[in-house]
């Protein structure tokens, strides 16, 4: 009986729904006996009868379906449902690149920065997190979590995880990042007059803040510009947009935003007024780790013609997310819209394919993120960064 409840139940759910083509509706039908069939199969000839409620099976069921989705939807179990109610609580974690999240067998790994150390060592989204540096995530409040976690940079943090892509645990050392405060991390002037500004995140003030560092530098004779993007995932969109005023015409339309039916929303635009016109050559580097608010930014100088991008194809991530509530005090994490650059071209799951092509080896990599933080290095260390040529860099010097 409980199987004929279910069925209808979430037969109904699927009759009410808009047809998604190409599937016809009635192959809902078939899809779901199935599932049901799986379901009691597995609650009928299991020995773990401890792990079989229907609660949990669904649940876990439905973060399989949302997690094959894309990288960014995510089913919201209760007790992290719950949590997230709690404004104090972020389980994010940017010093690792990852976000906790909790579920009924404890706590696990909601999403990994596509920049970040977690993301460098190969975790993957919904891997269990067993232990912390030895110990028993499940002996600790998923609140009292956070804190061991949030080590100083250099500092290590060892991971107990329960793959969904191995059999067995494993441990992985993550070594906690430099997490910039600031969006514009570096400004300078190389070769007399070739600026150079490097973006670690779209952060709320990032528009002024990158105004006030090309202010500086056209003082000092700046001809031309390198905006280096590597690196860089999200921020704050209506900070992207700004972040573009100083180099497109004010009012230009830059990015959309596109749903599940094709209704584009209205374009955002750069600001109505210039303070200075900034028409020097612009240059862009990116990376693999690019995301987000760099891609659109890359994207939109790029389709506009206002500046070479250099580098790597970019990470891919143009969408976007809402939390929606569910019953049983869950929710989800759903993408249900696309960004697009000004020529339509939307950067979600593809990335932003530079202009000139460079590829960067491991060791490439090793040293571009030991140059980001240069003031941590020791004394030899550092004249080893020093002495090293960016092959991005000289790639984007070259088109000058």
């Amino acid at each position: 009986m409980k199987s004929i409840c279910l069925l209808c139940g979430i037969a109904s759910l699927a009759s009410a729904a808009a047809p998604v083509p190409p599937d016809p509706e009635e192959a809902a039908y078939p899809a779901i006996e199935r599932f049901v069939e799986v379901l009691e199969a597995v609650r009928k000839r299991h020995p773990d009868v401890d792990r079989l409620a229907y609660e949990r099976l669904v649940n876990h069921a439905l973060e399989g379906m949302l997690a094959s989705l894309d990288p960014h939807s995510s089913f919201i179990h209760p007790e992290m449902a719950r949590l997230m109610e709690n404004k104090d609580l972020d389980a994010e974690l940017p010093s690792l690149g990852l976000t906790l999240g909790l579920r009924a067998d404890g706590p696990y790994i909601a999403a990994v920065s596509p920049q970040g150390p977690a993301a460098a060592a190969g975790v993957l989204p919904g891997s269990g997190l067993l232990e912390i540096d030895g110990r028993k995530t499940q002996e600790v409040e998923f609140a009292n979590l956070l804190g061991p976690l949030g080590r100083s940079p250099g500092e290590t943090s060892r991971l107990l995880l329960k793959s969904p892509a191995a059999p067995q645990p494993a441990e992985v050392a993550l070594v906690h990042r430099v997490v910039e405060r600031r969006s514009v991390a570096e400004a300078r002037l190389r070769d007399s007059e070739i600026g150079y500004v490097r973006l670690a995140v779209f952060g709320k003030g990032c528009a002024r803040e990158m105004e006030a560092a090309l202010d500086e530098l056209e003082d000092r004779g700046m001809k031309s510009l390198i905006l280096d993007l590597r690196g860089t995932g999200g921020g704050d969109l209506h900070e992207t947009v700004t972040t573009l005023g100083p180099f497109l015409p004010p009012g230009t339309a830059v990015v959309t935003t596109r749903g599940r039916e094709g209704d584009t929303a209205e374009p955002m635009k750069t600001p109505d007024r210039q303070r200075r016109k900034r028409d020097y050559p612009l240059v862009v580097l990116i990376d693999r780790m690019s995301a987000s608010a760099s891609e659109l930014t890359a994207g939109a100088l790029q389709d506009l013609k206002r500046a070479k991008i250099v580098g790597e194809v970019s990470y891919g991530k143009g969408s976007v997310q809402n939390i929606l509530p569910m019953g049983g005090g869950t929710a989800l994490r759903l993408t249900v819209a696309t960004y697009h650059t000004p020529s339509g071209n939307t950067p979600h799951r593809k990335g932003i394919t530079p202009d000139v092509a460079v590829n960067m080896d491991d060791a490439a990599r090793e040293n571009f993120a030991k140059r980001c933080r240069i003031d941590s290095l020791g004394p030899d260390e550092r004249k080893t960064i020093d002495a090293w040529e960016d092959p991005v860099m000289k790639a984007g010097i070259e088109l000058f």
